[in-house]
This record gives structure tokens, C-alpha cells and sequence, in this order.
């Protein structure tokens, strides 16, 4: 059977609470202890924060966490990713800057989040980023590399089998969904590993289920894909 590879990131709502951290747990604990200030901006450390790791390892998840986070603060934040081409300008009304996929930023990209950067060190603002590799092996205009390592940077790793087994696992009791063991390995071994990836297609064999009216099996996953 041909692998599938759904990366396209969670699609659940992203949040500090539903992070499984496994080997990333220094990550999570900093992002938790930067988020507490209740939206009392003048108390979150300026110092920016810089999340590297491979795909599926959750540096999106936290830069998405950040931004609901702070959303549910009440703050505005600016937001860039290598799926924004037109930018807005920098506001003095965001608390926070989030770059996420920095590795993938083209030249234009790197000039916006390199003069939001500046704006936001100026006025004490935190830059929360996340891209595939350590600031020094970016390959971005050395301005906006060397600012990626400024402040606390964390190397994510991705998470175990038996760690990924538990995400799905606590996702699919949260859609109310049963995964039997033999439909777990089954997803494990034929599809992407990517959790995001894995976070997809539990919410399309969601859909499908309700669709047919059927359990989530083997033959369901199936039909699925049969009929795509």
C-alpha cells in the first residue's frame, strides 16, 4: 500500500494543554512559565525564544500554542509564516512577534521578519520562532540567523512510538472515537509517522466514520482511501 503524507500540521487547536511532551519537556515548561503573566505583557521576558527541531517534532504546535495563548489573553500578536506574502506592518499593539518555518522564508519573508524583529527588540516585545535547524545552520541573511540565537533556543526531538501511540491514543478519546490495537499499528506502519500527519488522518477517518456509520477498522481505512 502506497505511504500517505499528510503535512499539514494539527488541525485540533493546538494548545499548551494538549502538547505530549515526551523528550521535549524543557520546551514546554518555558512556553507554560511565558504564557502565565495573565496578558500583563510588561511581566513576559523580551528575551526571544527560538524552537528547532525535524518535522513532526512540535515546534509549530508550540508557536500555535503561543499565539492561542496569548489570544486568550486578550493580546494581539503578529504572525509570520512562509504561507504570509503580503505582512502587515509592525503594530506597537502586538505583545508578541511568532515566526514559525523561518528555514522556509524567502528573501522577502527574511526582510519583514527582520525589521519586525528590530521593531520588537526596541520596544521590549518577545520574538518566539521555530524553523528545522540550529540558528547557526539556518540558511537565512546572517542579520536575521544571528537574531534567531539571541535568547533561549530549544532542539526538539520527536517523540518515541509508544509516545506517539499515547497522542493518538488521548486525541481519539477526546473525538469520543475507539482505536483498536490493530488499527493503531496499522496506522503506524502504512502512513506518514509525522504526527501532524497522524493528527489528519484521525480527524478524516473521524469524518469518514460518521460518513458511513461505521467503526474506525483496518477495511474502513480502507474504503477511504479507495474512495479519495
Amino acid at each position: 500500500m502506497q505511504q500517505i503524507a499528510l503535512d499539514i500540521g494539527l488541525s485540533a487547536g493546538p494548545t499548551v494543554s494538549n502538547f505530549l511532551a515526551g523528550p521535549n519537556a524543557a520546551a514546554l515548561q518555558h512556553l507554560e512559565l511565558w504564557l502565565g503573566h495573565k496578558g500583563d505583557s510588561a511581566l513576559r521576558s523580551p528575551v526571544p525564544t527560538y524552537f528547532w527541531g525535524p518535522s513532526g517534532s512540535g515546534k509549530s504546535h508550540l508557536l500555535k500554542a503561543a499565539r492561542e495563548g496569548l489570544r486568550g489573553q486578550g493580546a494581539r500578536v503578529g504572525w509570520l509564516d512562509a504561507t504570509v506574502f503580503e505582512a502587515p506592518e509592525f503594530s506597537e499593539n502586538w505583545v508578541a512577534v511568532l515566526m514559525d518555518d523561518v528555514h522556509l522564508y524567502t528573501a522577502a519573508q527574511q526582510q519583514v521578519a527582520f525589521a519586525w524583529f528590530v521593531h520588537a527588540q526596541t520596544l521590549q516585545r518577545p520574538v518566539v520562532a521555530a524553523g528545522d535547524a540550529a540558528p547557526v545552520d539556518l540558511q537565512l541573511r546572517d542579520d536575521l540567523r544571528t537574531r534567531m540565537g539571541w535568547g533561549h533556543v530549544f532542539g526538539l526531538q520527536l517523540l518515541t512510538e509508544a509516545e506517539r501511540r499515547a497522542v493518538l491514543r488521548q486525541a481519539a478519546d477526546a473525538r469520543g472515537v475507539f482505536l483498536g490495537d490493530e488499527v493503531m499499528d496499522f496506522m503506524l506502519k502504512r502512513f506518514s509517522r509525522d504526527l501532524g500527519s497522524l493528527m489528519e488522518l484521525l480527524e478524516l477517518l473521524d469524518g469518514y466514520s460518521l460518513q458511513t456509520k461505521r467503526a474506525i477498522t483496518i477495511p474502513l481505512i480502507k474504503s477511504m482511501l479507495e474512495n479519495q
